[in-house]
Order: structure tokens, then C-alpha cells, then sequence
């Protein structure tokens, strides 16, 4: 049944309409709560502009953003998000 989980969440979120809330649940889903916990994030013509909290969680993003791309991908479709962009915030 668990294995299912991860299927049925993204069809449900394939099926929501856009939104912030949307692309956050992603987001942590995507990432785990430690990763979001020091992120804030906004979708930008599909390019999701991650701002981190220091430069050692900006690195971690820069280092996992293709696996992480690809869960957002598989989260809210192919078309949604098509780069990721890392800042660190002041």
C-alpha cells in the first residue's frame, strides 16, 4: 500500500490547479522538511527560484537539483518546472 503512495500524491497534484501552496507541498515532498525547513521557494516561469538560508543549504540544493527537478517533474508534471535557480538569501 505504501508503495502506491508516492503514484497516487502526484496524481493528485497533477489533477490541483496551480498555486503557491502547490508547488510548497511539492516542494517539501520533494525535499524533506529539514531541506524545507531552510528554503523559501517561487515558481517564475517555470523556473523555481529557491532562496536558502545560508550558503551550506544553497550548495545542497545546487548539488541535488537534478534528482530534485526530476521528483518536482514527477510531482506536478513534465511541463511545470523546467530549471531550478539557487540564491542565498541576505
Amino acid at each position: 500500500m505504501t508503495s502506491a503512495l508516492p503514484g497516487a500524491l502526484a496524481e493528485l497534484l497533477k489533477g490541483a490547479p496551480l498555486s503557491d501552496g502547490k508547488v510548497s507541498f511539492a516542494w517539501r515532498a520533494a525535499v524533506g522538511p529539514a531541506l524545507e525547513r531552510e528554503t523559501r521557494v517561487k515558481l517564475e516561469n517555470h523556473i523555481l527560484i529557491v532562496d536558502a538560508a545560508s550558503g551550506q543549504w544553497a550548495r545542497e540544493v545546487r548539488r541535488s537539483s537534478s534528482i530534485i527537478l526530476n521528483r518536482l517533474q514527477t510531482l506536478l508534471g513534465s511541463g511545470v518546472v523546467t530549471s531550478i535557480s539557487v540564491r542565498q538569501r541576505a
